[in-house]
């Protein structure tokens, strides 16, 4: 009997601690021409609980979104799942589409003003884009993220396809998507990289 609550104890300290992490992004979180189950928000929290972080994953990532299109859904997503962290991974289809950087800068600041309003805290993912846009452009759009990591005073996350992108047998055929396989490994990554933000008494 003893054995029995100290595990039903041990369930509900779990469940009490457990924090929501959702991650709005674009493709290369929606698990792109592959089952949702596949992708790495949805194999991120048994590392995380693993880790004794447990936390549970929002993956409200669309493929094609753009930062405009993730600034008009999150009103409603903040509302809805009321999460302790958002995840703001999107930027690559402004780029490829060749939007100005001041669209998606204004788009990310609107966005974790927003975010910091409902009491979560924000997190900014840092994204690359093809070197065929021209050094200038690419240069502009690249700074625009640790420019707002500072100035807004939000944490930058290193792009979580730096290690995948160099090795093609982990890319797709487009060169711009990850693969399946690759899915894991960019779990870790990110369950790396989150760690430090998902104890509530780090946030601030």
């Amino acid at each position: 009997m003893t054995r029995i609550l100290s595990l039903i104890m041990l369930l509900f300290a779990s469940t009490a601690s457990s924090q929501t992490l959702l991650v709005l992004g674009d493709s290369l979180s929606a698990g792109y021409q592959m089952p949702a189950n596949k992708s790495w928000p949805s194999l991120l929290p048994k590392i995380l609980a693993q880790q004794s972080q447990p936390t549970t994953v929002i993956n409200a990532s669309i493929s094609g979104d753009t930062s405009g299109n993730g600034l008009a859904r999150l009103p409603q997503l903040l509302v809805q799942h009321q999460p302790d962290i958002v995840l703001i991974e999107l930027g690559a289809n402004d780029g490829l589409r060749g939007f100005h950087p001041k669209i998606l800068r204004n788009n990310l600041t609107k966005m974790i003003t927003l975010i910091k309003e409902m009491g979560s805290q924000p997190l900014l993912m840092q994204i690359e884009i093809p070197p065929n846009y021209g050094k200038r452009y690419n240069e502009l759009f690249r700074n625009t993220y640790p420019t707002l990591s500072q100035s807004l005073n939000v944490p930058l996350l290193p792009f979580f396809l730096i290690e995948i992108i160099v090795q093609p047998q982990l890319m797709m055929k487009d060169g711009l998507h990850p693969t399946a396989q690759a899915q894991p490994l960019i779990a870790q990554f990110m369950a790396q990289q989150l760690s430090p933000y998902l104890n509530k008494e780090t946030i601030q």
